[in-house]
């Protein structure tokens, strides 16, 4: 199978719609509006490409956006070739907004019917009642599902946050970086990389996620990782390893000294590839399972030259070492341009999604104990001095 880029695919399809007949078309494309892309360099054609197929591609009267979870009422583009204007909606995400496009057609003997006018917005859902119809379909499946999501899988010794996982060493990630590795760990047991200390990496996708003291419920585990990733493990090296975290660490923007800063003020530096700033995914934090992986990142030095103190265990990580590195299947086909990982031997794919072994993990176990995973092991420095951030 393949799958070529949105503008050449564009460029084949809209012209047979409309020598087939087409008197308007209305593209409808899993693809942000602006072409900066969370896989980096990785894959041949722009991830977010909504614009470029409404300025490269004749033809089209209106794009719906998806992909990029932004809220788009009404963005208009200029097609490059004819210079008509396509308009482009996006309505959030997770059904918070509805996209309404409306065009003004005109007939004419000549040419038939024809887009003479164009403009969209967005509307709240929650403004509108419910449909007795459909809530009488769906109550049942709704039912089952708030059920299961609210139903206790075991406790917490203590409250655990990710609130602050993207600018300290949180258990909330150490946890999910502890069943990952511990996984990974198990699945390898026997094998001919079963000696390979294990690391693994986890992002906090979710600053509202809260495991709270006391008894848990499945929302509040899968709250820690709200995409259905599954999990891979890879042959990584000491070197891979630190250009690995080199390129995680390009999320914190440059600083001259120690703070206090505000946490907008260290993360989300734009890049080349994120002109807006480098989204809470594209953050990995990297631990050890059997001993601690260590490291400072020095956000006063430039990107490339922030990863200092790489340690295994106590001792200096030599670039030669070999780990099973745990990573989920975003990662290891190039989301985010992470490099080395994409082209590592696979020691691991059994195709288990993340969110589900952490549910697992705590019905087995009953009890959640940070003290079981979690240690400091890393830290923002400036010039060798811990950074103080002041939420």
């Amino acid at each position: 199978m393949t799958f070529p880029g949105l503008v050449e695919q564009a460029k084949v399809w809209v012209p047979k719609m409309r020598r087939a007949g087409c008197d308007v078309v209305i593209v409808s494309a899993h693809s942000g509006a602006d072409t900066s892309s969370s896989y980096g360099d990785a894959l041949p054609w722009p991830e977010n490409a909504s614009t470029l197929v409404a300025e490269q591609v004749p033809g089209i009267d209106a794009i719906l956006v998806g992909h990029a979870h932004l809220e788009i009422p009404e963005r208009f583009v200029t097609n490059k070739e004819t210079g008509a204007q396509v308009v482009l909606t996006e309505p959030s995400y997770w059904g918070r907004r509805l996209s309404l496009i409306e065009l003004d057609l005109r007939w004419s003997a000549q040419h038939g019917w024809q887009v003479v006018g164009r403009g969209s917005q967005v509307l709240n859902s929650n403004t509108v009642p419910e449909d007795p119809e459909i809530v009488a379909l769906l109550k049942g499946d709704h039912d089952d599902v708030v059920t299961y999501v609210n139903s206790p899988i075991g406790t917490s010794k203590v409250a655990m946050s990710a609130a602050t996982a993207r600018y300290e060493d949180t258990p909330a990630l150490d946890f999910v970086n502890h069943v990952q590795a511990d996984a990974v760990k198990n699945a390898l047991a026997g094998s001919a990389a079963a000696d390979l200390p294990v690391l693994s990496i986890a992002a906090p996708f979710n600053k509202g996620a809260q495991i709270p003291a006391g008894q848990v419920s499945v929302r509040d585990v899968a709250g820690l990782y709200i995409y259905d990733n599954t999990l891979l493990a890879v042959r990584f090296t000491g070197a891979q390893l630190k250009a690995y975290l080199e390129q995680s660490a390009t999320y914190f923007k440059q600083v001259s000294g120690v703070g206090p800063y505000a946490p907008d003020d260290v993360t989300n530096a734009p890049t080349a590839t994120a002109p807006k700033g480098t989204p809470d995914y594209n953050y990995d934090v990297v631990s050890g399972l059997d001993a601690p992986l260590t490291y400072d990142i020095d956000i006063a030095k430039p990107v490339g030259q922030r990863i200092t103190n790489l340690s295994y265990a106590g001792a200096p990580v030599a670039a030669g070492q070999e780990f099973a590195l745990a990573v989920n299947n975003y990662r290891q086909s190039g989301g985010g341009n992470f490099p080395g990982v994409s082209t590592a031997e696979v020691l691991y794919n059994a195709q288990v999604e993340i969110r589900q072994l952490l549910i697992d993990w705590v019905t087995a176990a009953g009890e959640v104990d940070p003290t079981v995973f979690f240690s400091r092991d890393w830290q923002l420095v400036a010039n060798g001095t811990p950074v103080i951030i002041q939420p």
